[in-house]
């Protein structure tokens, strides 16, 4: 049995009380205080949570930010330096290897940040590729990322002298004095919440005392720690897809209404033939949000049947309550030939039992970013 990673703050989780789960490898909390609880001070005041499983990749070398657009789907030409941009990695056949932020450092360094469990497999798709004189680096345990995400999200980076100002999407870099000494930090206006937050990288090494000083500020606005139940909860209302259930090797942006993380203009990137073909002829299916009308919760990999009784026209990828609407929320891809639409019902079955849920696009709850 393969021993689990451990993050580098893992006994300040422990001593918080938190409840732990395996997740792309790791031994992450899922929860402290409870996932309701969590998400709601997101939604209503600030959370911190401790992403530092995400992969971090540094690209480098003459041409890197080029090589990167001739890899990646979207197209990096559309940011400057200092901004970052969602993208994908996918394989010849449009499925998506992994979903990722690039940071645009100059025109010969990128900074990635992968999911934790695909790391390894984007390392190994952009080496295979890559130029000579391009480096690529797996960083994974040289930075930590702490995720502090809500409303007050902005005072509690300011308290530390961290900057704040920075559109959606920017980053800056900085030096800030905590615990006696100096420490550098990067800081980018993104999140996986739907809320107004930041992500904070610091070196691995320092990451106990940034998280320290990050929780301190945290809790002195009403906030809490937030596991991986909450960032869950938060993303699906949201409509955010996860790889591994809304975007996978097997499934594509087009299929997944993430058309708009495509460079469809450029030349070249990773599964551009069999994109622009699958565009030109339409999906087979396409993602689409439900929302209970009735009692119960919908939940991964539940059938989605037009009428009770009914044949599948689809499967649910992501199921929760949902904290902020009170009722059972769930994302869904249903056959293009079935004939279902916004604003139709269809009934999923949840263990034998028929939910009736409308369909909708999502985000299920505004967007604060």
């Amino acid at each position: 049995m393969t021993e689990l990673l451990a993050g580098p703050i893992a006994d300040r989780h422990t001593a918080l009380g938190a409840s732990f789960a395996e997740f792309g490898g790791w031994n992450m909390p899922v929860s402290y205080a409870g996932t309701v609880a969590e998400h709601t001070a997101v939604r209503t005041a600030v959370g911190i949570f401790d992403v530092s499983h995400l992969g971090k990749v540094l690209v480098s070398g003459p041409g890197a930010a080029a090589f990167i657009n001739s890899t990646l789907s979207n197209d990096l030409t559309k940011i400057e330096p200092g901004k970052a941009q969602y993208t994908l990695c996918c394989n010849d056949r449009g499925g998506v290897v992994d979903d990722l932020i690039a940071y645009l450092v100059s025109d010969d360094e990128v900074f990635l940040v992968p999911n934790a469990a695909n790391t390894a497999a984007v390392v190994a798709a952009l080496r295979e590729v890559a130029p000579a004189d391009v480096e690529i680096v797996d960083q994974h345990r040289e930075y930590a990322v702490f995720a502090v995400q809500g409303p007050e999200s902005a005072a509690v980076l300011a308290a530390l002298g961290l900057p704040t100002e920075m559109a959606y999407m920017a980053y800056r870099d900085a030096r800030i004095e905590i615990a006696g000494r100096t420490v550098e930090v990067r800081v980018c206006r993104t999140g996986y919440t739907g809320e107004h937050g930041y992500e904070v990288l610091p070196r691995w090494d320092d990451a106990g005392d940034v998280f320290d000083a990050l929780l301190a500020e945290v809790t002195a606005r009403g906030g809490q720690p937030a596991g991986l139940g909450a960032r869950d909860t938060l993303r699906t209302e949201m409509g955010y897809a996860l790889h591994g259930h809304e975007l996978s090797v097997d499934i594509t942006p087009v299929q997944a209404r993430s058309s708009w993380a495509v460079g469809w203009d450029k030349p070249a990137f990773f599964g551009r033939e069999a994109l622009l073909a699958e565009r030109a002829a339409g999906p087979a299916r396409r993602i689409y949000g439900l929302k209970a009308t009735g009692r119960g919760v919908p939940r991964a990999d539940c059938t989605v049947h037009a009428e009770a009784g009914g044949p599948a026209v689809g499967v649910c990828t992501s199921g929760t309550f949902s904290p902020t609407l009170k009722q059972g929320v769930a994302l869904a891809f249903i056959d293009a030939d079935s004939g279902v639409k916004k604003g139709d019902e269809v009934v999923v079955d949840v263990r034998g039992r028929a939910l009736t849920c409308e369909v909708v696009l999502p985000p299920f709850v505004e967007s604060h970013v």
